[in-house]
């Protein structure tokens, strides 16, 4: 399990709003409704969090979801400490304590018993269970959220949300901004310049454009943002869309050389 915690900083991370997420997200938090973000990987769900938990002022405690998460690995559990067995709380279990925002990032990776454990949590009951505790109940503080997020595109039958999940939430559909504000976005994050950005920009675009490709994945905007990163510490553009954009991609040797023909094709 990953977990990272982080408390409020005098700059709000930058992100820019695509539609109206950033009013659906105020008013399902204002009104201690769980939420649900689904969107392709490296469209933003992560940072638009952190935005959000920055604009309402609270604590963000973050989980990047896996097979192996148990519910104990989310609530807590009693480890022996100095000697001493004490209980010690999860990230989910913090953040009910402290009124914080809990992000479980994948969620649909967990294992079913993680993910029944939030549902008194993602209802009206704002309640969570400690069974280990000997059934201990905490109600959530003032300021708690539960966020959730998945990637749609990596649904099948055996890690899908059941439906008992999704209706204790508030969806929230996230996708790759388009081109202009794609645009903005890179040049904020990088500060490479506007005309190396636009042809990483129409390269992504064409990427995204292919159909039955064989590709998992396309061009991200985190992609392109780590090719101005390159572009920024020396690389020339051609190197860093190879090496932040085709390159992650795939690793089969003809769906290889069509991307980096793609490459040649867009970026000086």
């Amino acid at each position: 399990m990953t977990t990272t915690g982080s408390s409020v900083s005098t700059a709000a991370p930058y992100y820019l709003p695509v539609r109206d997420e950033v009013e659906v997200f105020e008013a399902a938090y204002r009104g201690r409704l769980s939420i649900m973000l689904k969107g392709p990987t490296g469209c933003g769900k992560t940072r638009f969090v952190e935005h959000m938990a920055h604009r309402f002022g609270v604590d963000l405690h973050t989980v990047s979801c896996h097979e192996d998460i148990t519910a104990a690995d989310l609530l807590g559990r009693y480890l022996l400490v100095g000697g001493e067995t004490q209980w010690v709380d999860g990230p989910l279990t913090r953040s009910v304590r402290k009124g914080a925002i809990c992000y479980l990032d994948e969620i649909v990776e967990a294992r079913q018993d993680s993910i029944v454990s939030i549902h008194p949590l993602a209802d009206h009951r704002r309640e969570l269970s400690l069974e280990r505790q000997g059934g201990t109940k905490l109600n959530a503080a003032d300021g708690f959220g539960l966020v959730i997020s998945y990637n749609p595109g990596y649904q099948s039958i055996l890690k899908d949300l059941k439906i008992s999940t999704r209706q204790r939430m508030v969806a929230i559909e996230l996708g790759y901004p388009p081109p202009e504000l794609e645009h903005s976005i890179v040049l904020h994050e990088t500060g490479a310049h506007e005309d190396v950005v636009g042809d990483f920009i129409n390269l992504a675009q064409a990427i995204r454009r292919l159909e039955d490709s064989g590709l998992k994945e396309v061009a991200s905007t985190r992609t392109l943002v780590a090719a101005g990163v390159l572009v920024a510490n020396g690389l020339t553009p051609r190197q860093a869309a190879v090496a932040a954009m085709a390159g992650p991609l795939t690793d089969d040797r003809v769906l290889q050389d069509g991307l980096l023909t793609m490459v040649d094709n867009y970026v000086s």
